[in-house]
């Protein structure tokens, strides 16, 4: 608990909207798809997911310089923008939804990623923190592949669809 005491605003915001995140990307991953409510929730992820990714780069404990966890921040926010980009753009392309719907489960499995990492290292397996953190983002990222053929296909909006 003494590393709790010693977080600063910028950790208490990075967590926060990761938490924040967390909720808002599992809700709209799982309920109806296009309404007003929808779209609602997707904005508020997406902020959510900006302040977590932006607040990533002023943490520098870990590594005392631009790390890894710096780099996962960078792809999250790539995958974040390839998802919204689709549903914002006009006119919209062909594909627009299935694009959308596949980066922005990616951009919550991402996070779940980061999540379960973050889990693994703080409990005493006795694994090094590379193989914890290695170990749990594969996990969550096959477990992740494994469901979104059949997430997609829930939808509505698998092979080419929209």
């Amino acid at each position: 608990m003494k590393e709790i005491a010693s977080y600063g605003l910028i950790s208490w915001l990075h967590v926060g909207s990761a938490l924040a995140a967390m909720v808002l990307g599992v809700c709209v991953l799982f309920r109806r798809k296009g309404d007003a409510l929808h779209r609602r929730l997707g904005y508020a992820y997406a902020a959510s997911m900006l302040l977590v990714n932006l607040s990533a780069f002023g943490l520098y404990g870990l590594f005392g310089t631009f790390g890894p966890f710096h780099v996962a921040a960078l792809v999250s926010l790539l995958t974040l923008i390839a998802g919204i980009r689709p549903a914002l753009r006009r006119p919209r392309a062909a594909n627009w939804l299935q694009h959308h719907m596949v980066y922005m489960y990616w951009s919550v499995l991402g996070l779940y990623a980061a999540f379960f990492s973050e889990v693994m290292v703080r409990v005493p397996l006795g694994a090094s923190f590379a193989k914890a953190v290695a170990g749990a983002t594969v996990a969550t990222m096959v477990l992740g592949g494994v469901f979104q053929r059949r997430l997609l296909r829930r939808w509505g909006h698998i092979g080419g669809q929209s």
